[in-house]
């Protein structure tokens, strides 16, 4: 059965993604947190922190189920019984403002009927890049991995998954600037049959593999980069952008707190330390405002 297979796929996802991630930080190691959830299943949950590279990071798996609430009805449209759904999710917040912050997810959903019969499932996930400083170069590596993944799956779904990439990851109360400079975002893709279930379980193998052949190499290239408490501060008032999405319009955030999720597990998302300051505006022509240029849809692939 699929929802056999994607927990464990997303379980050795997890294992191996941690593997590397801690080695290329080089000091830390991930703590991991096992919780159960009363209404139904629980999760695994893995923080870095405090190490040589990441301020914070977070990679964690859940797979929980239960009956579908009013809430879940009216916040997902979703018309069914019963639920069950697993998926991975990470943030990383590096602490070289040098390094972009970057944000994953890959999960799958099923509904059943009252005689627990699955009546619906589909896959969702992407991955986006959150930049303080501009490299093109970094940015086109990201974007041409990720679509070298998709690519064998269908002409034309790179453009349109990293459209929905550019068109969810804005923050609309800031005239619509984007929160970084994406990647790509998708969801509801749902299986007619088997062989197309089968299908998309390796456009996710596909996507989540890619994901750090598209991350690593801009860690290594960056790191070691040198900054001050210029870069620094920068960097918190840009965190302060991603606290705001988060917190006003990411539909998972805000789903996961409406429905008594795990708070600790669903807040892991937000940046270890932040700056806000009243109509704040980088100098021109300097390095902080040039990223504000690039904060819009653009196509990065030649």
């Amino acid at each position: 059965m699929m929802k056999e297979q994607w927990i464990q796929y997303i379980t050795h996802l997890q294992n191996h993604i941690c593997q590397q991630l801690e080695e290329v930080d080089g000091k830390e190691k991930f703590i991991e947190d096992k919780w159960e959830r009363k209404e139904g299943g629980g999760g695994i949950t893995r923080v870095i922190a405090n190490g040589d590279v990441f301020e914070k990071g977070g990679v964690n798996t859940s797979v929980v189920y239960g009956e579908v609430t009013d809430t879940m009805r009216k916040q997902l449209s979703i018309d069914g019984e019963k639920w069950f759904a697993c998926g991975l999710s990470l943030v990383l917040h590096p602490i070289n403002p040098y390094v972009p912050t970057v944000h994953a997810n890959w999960r799958y959903f099923e509904l059943y009927d009252t005689n627990d019969v699955k009546t619906d499932s589909w896959f969702g996930g992407g991955c986006d890049l959150t930049p303080y400083y501009i490299f093109e170069e970094d940015a086109k590596h990201f974007h041409q991995t990720i679509k070298n993944a998709i690519d064998p799956f269908g002409d034309g779904l790179y453009q349109k998954y990293k459209q929905q990439c550019d068109e969810y990851f804005v923050n609309r109360h800031r005239n619509n600037e984007a929160r970084g400079i994406g990647g790509v975002f998708y969801d509801h893709l749902r299986p007619k049959d088997d062989a197309e279930a089968q299908n998309l379980f390796e456009f996710q193998q596909a996507n989540s593999t890619a994901f750090m052949e598209a991350y690593l190499p801009i860690i290594q290239k960056r790191k070691n980069i040198s900054f001050s408490e210029r870069e620094t501060e920068w960097q918190d008032i840009r965190r302060g952008r991603y606290v705001e999405f988060n917190l006003i319009h990411d539909r998972g955030t805000l789903f996961g707190l409406k429905t008594d999720g795990r708070t600790e597990s669903i807040l892991m998302s937000l940046p270890p330390r932040v700056r806000w300051e009243y109509n704040y505006q980088p100098a021109e022509g300097s390095k902080e405002a040039e990223l504000l240029e690039y904060l819009k849809p653009r196509n990065w692939i030649d």
